[in-house]
């Protein structure tokens, strides 16, 4: 008996010409796609496909059996798509990446009213500080901070850069403050792990929006922002977070600035989709509500004093000459 989800996938395979872009479409691996392919071929006992590193076609058998059911199976997309075009409200389970410390500044009350203004959306967030793999996780959406790895999706910039330099009272106490970019690759820095070697680089951008690159090191690392905030409070190094995340340590005199005419550059927040085709209502609707609500956060420190004293560059990667 053939499975029907199977025919699908070899439809959409046939259709678009590549197990890549039918994952893509069909949200899921692309070796998943592969794999029911060949089930459907031992089922049918034949082959439907001759793949190549540079082509894929349809043998003669594949294209008698794609003639036969691929119409079929096409006018139920259709019928599909023209019914969801067609709802007026947005509907469905969304899928949503964000990091660990997502709920530390997205209100929870924002969800709640959008769930309440939505009766017929569900909503699953995946909360880690690691980039989610958003077609391996089917993931439908996703608040990425910092630079994106996997340049096929698609992304939508929320802000450029957040932060600034914070650190304990007796921190500075014992190891004094940093008097220029300089000295601060000489300090304890909390950090995330380093991609490679024994350094971290934060890119910093100054009060003639300057930006520099300083290679940073310590003893404390971690791939999450709470988890750096309070080895910070403990008095662990100096850390460079969102001010949306480390305003109340602020207010409390747990942490105060360092090296206040710089803010973290490079680090901004984007909204990330696997793909530009058949975004649902809903996730469009969750989306635009969320990034409203985001833009009204305060992601940057207050501005520096302007008696504070203006530094001049220092080091060789900046990228203003």
């Amino acid at each position: 008996m053939l499975d029907l989800n199977e025919v699908a996938m070899f439809v959409q395979v046939a259709r678009l010409g590549s197990f890549a872009e039918a994952a893509r479409h069909l949200r899921m691996p692309s070796a998943t796609v592969s794999r029911r392919i060949q089930q459907l071929e031992t089922r049918l006992g034949t082959r439907l496909m001759q793949r190549s590193t540079r082509k894929l076609t349809l043998t003669s058998a594949g294209q008698t059996f794609h003639e036969r059911c691929g119409p079929a199976v096409e006018e139920l997309i259709e019928a599909g798509q023209s019914h969801v075009a067609g709802s007026k409200e947005p509907s469905g389970a969304i899928r949503v990446a964000a990091s660990a410390s997502f709920f530390e500044y997205f209100d929870m009350g924002w969800v709640s009213a959008f769930l309440a203004a939505h009766p017929a959306v569900q909503i699953d967030f995946v909360l880690s500080d690691l980039q989610a793999d958003l077609i391996a996780d089917r993931i439908d959406v996703a608040f990425h901070i910092g630079a994106l790895e996997d340049s096929s999706y698609v992304a939508r910039r929320i802000f450029t850069s957040y932060g600034g330099l914070l650190a304990s009272p007796a921190y500075l106490a014992a190891n004094g403050a940093p008097r220029d970019l300089r000295e601060l690759s000489e300090h304890e820095c909390v950090t995330q792990p380093p991609a490679t070697g024994s350094f971290a680089t934060w890119r910093l951008k100054g009060p003639d929006d300057c930006e520099e690159d300083v290679r940073v090191r310590g003893r404390f690392s971690s791939n999450t922002h709470v988890a750096l905030r309070e080895a910070a409070c403990a008095g662990l190094g100096i850390v460079a977070l969102p001010a949306i995340l480390t305003s109340s340590e602020v207010a409390a005199g747990r942490l105060v600035p360092v090296l206040p005419q710089y803010v973290r550059a490079g680090r901004g927040m984007s909204v990330v989709y696997p793909s530009r085709q058949q975004r649902p209502l809903a996730v469009t609707a969750f989306v635009n509500m969320a990034v409203e609500k985001l833009s009204l956060q305060e992601w940057m420190p207050p501005p520096a004093e302007t008696s504070e004293r203006r530094l001049e560059p220092h080091l060789d990667s900046s990228v203003c000459r």
